[in-house]
């Protein structure tokens, strides 16, 4: 099987600094066997960098970055960029980074890299990254859903804008908030002394030579385990302003090993019911006829990437865990509609 692109979905509400953060990526030499996908190339700074361009569609830069502009759809400018690449027009890049608009729901373009045809075979999806104004962030979260989609489907969080004049309590409610939506989530200061752009985009979860995926970072369940807790501790406390009151994040997590066929029945059963209210569904299951070997589970909304077998687990912990991201869809609901099965574990 031809190894596949990894590709980091960068998304961000209008003016959270994701065009700075990419033209970062496009001056840093350490991202020269990177190709960038932007919407426009107004919208970065580019101007001390350029190098060659070819009808102003796909810039090389003084790095040896890729920097491209969106042709057509998302698969278009994958497909074009795999090409040139394979006939030897453009450098053999070794990932590449995608910029969603601001005003974008990024479900979609996760879609399209984890089904369509020639796009899943070729790439895979190797992280979402979304960046946050510290300053206008709250009030965006309050007008915009679309910011909180955004939030909740991140696996890391970029907050901007640190070194402008904010109250410690300000930037602490922030971070309270990005928690609320997405604990999993992890977070980055950009202004931060020991801020590493290699850490946001490069983090290379899956390594396809030795199939094994690092499950603790990708699941984050103490992470998770810890927003749980306190939650708990500040049952007494009533915040009158929750930001993404509607999300939820929990785990599910199976003792024994489970029949593979009535667990993707239960799971294809879970998506056409409740679709649309599954922001994210990821996690490891233990199948009872696979012997035990590990499969990753990835699902956005309807949409399921094709599951990954593992070569072993990372720990002695062997358990299935599946971690959700729901809109307006409780916990209890989901334990109830698997409970049937799990409590009976049919064969």
């Amino acid at each position: 099987m031809t190894k596949k692109t990894p590709i980091t979905l960068v998304t961000g509400f209008l003016g959270s600094g994701k065009s700075t953060l990419l033209s970062q990526v496009l001056q840093d030499p350490a991202f020269s066997n990177a190709a960038v996908i932007v919407n426009e190339f107004g919208e970065i700074g580019l101007d001390d960098f350029l190098v060659t361009h070819s009808e102003e569609q796909v810039l090389r830069m003084t790095t040896g970055c890729l920097c491209c502009t969106v042709r057509g759809d998302i698969s278009d400018s994958l497909l074009e960029l795999w090409s040139k690449r394979n006939a030897g027009e453009l450098p053999d890049f070794e990932r590449v980074i995608v910029e969603t608009t601001g005003l974008a729901d990024p479900a979609p373009v996760i879609h399209t890299i984890m089904t369509e045809p020639g796009i899943f075979t070729r790439f895979k999806l190797d992280g979402v990254v979304t960046t946050v104004d510290a300053i206008n962030a709250m009030t965006t979260l309050d007008l915009h859903q679309e910011c909180v989609k955004q939030i909740a489907l991140a696996d890391r969080v970029v907050i901007t804008k640190t070194d402008l004049e904010i109250e410690e309590t300000a930037l602490q409610e922030l971070n309270n908030s990005l928690s609320r939506i997405n604990p999993t989530a992890e977070l980055f200061e950009k202004q931060s002394s020991d801020f590493n752009l290699e850490k946001i985009v490069g983090a290379n979860l899956f390594d396809e030579a030795k199939k094994s995926l690092d499950i603790i970072k990708w699941l984050n369940l103490d992470a998770l385990k810890a927003h749980h807790d306190h939650k708990h501790d500040e049952h007494h406390h009533h915040d009158v302003n929750k930001h993404g009151d509607d999300i939820e994040t929990f785990s599910l997590i199976i003792e024994a090993p489970i029949s593979g066929r009535p667990f993707i029945e239960a799971l294809q059963s879970l998506v056409a019911r409740y679709g649309k209210n599954l922001l994210r569904i990821k996690g490891v299951a233990n199948l009872k006829e696979r012997n035990g070997q590990p499969y990753t589970i990835h699902g956005v909304q309807h949409v399921f990437h094709e599951p990954i077998e593992l070569d072993k687990w990372p720990t002695e912990d062997q358990r299935t865990k599946l971690v959700f991201i729901t809109s307006n869809l409780p916990q209890q609901t989901i334990v109830e509609f698997f409970a049937p099965w799990v409590n009976n574990n049919a064969p």
